[in-house]
């Protein structure tokens, strides 16, 4: 944490942060409550709790000063940086009455900046969260029937998932079938998965604090010609992208890569988001894939490569890997097979 702290500092100059973000509390000081925050100084590192978690504080916040949100809390600086897109209104309100001497400016991305980059343990985390995730597609495949619910093939995975090492889920798991897969983000339902439906399972969990997160089609039953074709181009064009990685890349151009193949092949409508996103502490970070960033690739960087096709009253195709840029290039994290699978 040391060395993280001392980055900050670099960045942050003779100024203090003051961070209230779960995931900056968490890649700071490793203190996992949503019931603290961090003053960091250029000559102090101080967690702020009640008496309810002081003594996890201790174990947890090696390093740091622990003091009790009744105290009086130390703003040695003139100016503050604040987390502009975690703090409330009021709270800020509270702390410029309190402190009417400091300057309280927007702090957001000095204090994430950070996490762009993993290091080699962050990697480690987040492999190991991919491993439960692969072994949960694994276990779903042998699951998988027609008469069963969307929401009982989600339940079937988080519990494989936590009863396998994870400790939560990354996000709600999505679990779309038939003309439901044409919803990106189409969370479990009661539907009932018949013969013929496309199957979209998108899912991650969480290892020691750090996120998974993967995506797979599958068709129950045996898969049309049209489906087959649409699953092809995706499968295509996610291969293209993941081909295109390359440090010193504009994240732009990866995106570039996907999208012109599935526009090439008619679909260009038919996908609407980004390529991709970085993943870490939390499910969604930067930089990400997407014809509007202008994020350079870096090796250390970990993010996703889903393209997909969606398509109303027909269904949807998404493919999604986690790669990590190492060593100039794509290093794939996710391992589970991607042809075309008819269950």
């Amino acid at each position: 944490m040391d060395l993280r702290i001392d980055a900050l500092r670099k960045s942050m100059g003779e100024k203090s942060a003051y961070i209230t973000s779960k995931a900056n509390i968490f890649y700071y000081s490793g203190f996992t409550s949503e019931d603290a925050y961090l003053i960091i100084t250029p000559a102090r590192a101080i967690l702020v709790t009640d008496s309810r978690y002081t003594v996890q504080a201790k174990e947890q916040a090696a390093g740091f000063e622990i003091f009790d949100i009744k105290e009086n809390i130390p703003f040695e600086e003139k100016t503050v940086l604040i987390e502009e897109e975690h703090i409330t209104a009021g709270r800020l309100e509270r702390l410029k009455k309190k402190y009417p001497d400091k300057e309280f400016i927007r702090g957001d991305e000095i204090i994430s900046r950070a996490r762009r980059i993993k290091t080699g343990e962050e990697i480690g985390l987040i492999r190991t969260a991919q491993e439960i995730g692969d072994a949960a597609f694994t276990h779903i495949l042998d699951f998988l029937k027609p008469g069963i619910s969307e929401k009982s093939v989600a339940l079937e995975l988080e519990y494989f998932m936590k009863k396998n090492g994870a400790q939560g889920l990354s996000f709600e798991t999505i679990a779309a079938s038939g003309i439901r897969s044409a919803m990106p983000h189409g969370a479990a339902s009661d539907k009932i998965i018949e013969k013929g439906d496309f199957l979209t399972l998108d899912f991650g969990c969480v290892y020691k604090g750090y996120c998974s997160d993967m995506t797979r089609t599958v068709v129950i039953g045996t898969a049309s010609e049209r489906q087959r074709e649409i699953y092809n181009i995706v499968l295509k064009a996610q291969e293209a992208a993941l081909s295109a990685i390359a440090a010193g890349k504009r994240c732009a151009d990866t995106d570039a890569a996907a999208r012109d193949i599935i526009k090439a092949h008619g679909y260009g409508e038919y996908f609407g988001h980004g390529l991709g996103h970085s993943v870490g502490i939390e499910i969604h970070e930067l930089p990400s894939f997407s014809p509007k960033s202008e994020d350079i690739l870096e090796n250390g960087h970990v993010i996703t490569v889903e393209p997909g096709i969606y398509i109303e009253n027909f269904g949807g195709v998404r493919i999604e890997d986690l790669i990590v840029v190492s060593d100039g290039k794509a290093m794939n994290l996710t391992h589970s097979p991607k042809n075309l699978i008819e269950i």
